[in-house]
């Protein structure tokens, strides 16, 4: 894809960032799953300039459900669901297409550096419907969603700074996780739900693949990890879906 090398060519710190994530993880052939990142990447800024032109008479054509009882058995439970996800597969896209093939929801983002361009996401987020709330103001936003039975995706795989997380085994790795997302899950009982778009090349469009439940039992440390060893299982099923140019370890 051109958008993928002139990515590659405006910004080499970004290659380098991902085969050192890579090593550091123990995945093998760096560079080959590397190239492949940046082709998601690509497929990423394709779905997002796309966005105003994917509606309900075609959004089958861009992706489609697995797993979906696990959202409906949640709903039916009545108390909200969390949508754990990641920057792995297309991020941008899985909540436009749930909110034309099911319903809105609300996404929790953390604003662009440059206003510009925040604006210009911002409004491809809420393009169908979708609420945004912002990360620093989220807190009540989100209980409230809950407590109305609706959905909220959180974006949970990101570096945090010490006094906002817990510190996991990140393949076989220490990383800090933040953890506001399970205290939140725990107090409202809302059901835990990982999701991601995951590119199928067979079908040649995306799968909004949705899991089990994740289990939250109070015990803030164990749930973190095991939230985040459901997430590291699904990228290495999809190690080149995964944006291993961000500096997960610091």
């Amino acid at each position: 894809m051109v958008w993928a090398r002139l990515l590659d060519l405006a910004l080499p710190r970004l290659r380098r960032t991902a085969i050192a994530n890579l090593r550091l993880a123990g995945l093998n052939d760096p560079e080959s799953i590397t190239n492949g990142v940046y082709r998601s990447i690509a497929r990423v800024l394709l779905a997002v300039s796309r966005i105003p032109y994917i509606t309900r008479a075609n959004v089958d054509d861009w992706i489609r459900y697995e797993g979906f009882e696990h959202y409906r058995n949640a709903k039916e439970h009545g108390r909200g669901v969390l949508f754990a996800t990641a920057h792995l597969g297309n991020w941008e896209l899985s909540a436009h297409a749930h909110s034309l093939l099911t319903e809105t929801m609300n996404i929790v983002v953390r604003p662009l550096d440059n206003p510009l361009l925040d604006r210009f996401v911002v409004s491809r987020r809420a393009f169908a419907g979708n609420r945004i709330l912002s990360k620093q103001e989220a807190a009540r936003g989100i209980l409230r969603s809950l407590r109305n039975n609706e959905a909220v995706g959180i974006l949970v795989d990101q570096h945090v700074t010490p006094d906002e997380g817990v510190t996991i085994n990140f393949f076989g790795a220490p990383a800090w996780a933040g953890k506001a997302f399970v205290r939140i899950a725990y107090h409202s009982g809302a059901a835990v739900i990982p999701g991601f778009a995951l590119w199928s090349e067979a079908e040649r469009r995306f799968v909004l693949r949705f899991y089990p439940p994740v289990e939250i039992t109070g015990d803030v440390q164990a749930d973190t990890q095991r939230l985040h060893s459901v997430i590291e299982s699904v990228i290495r099923e999809h190690p080149d879906q995964w944006l291993w140019v961000h500096r997960r370890w610091k």
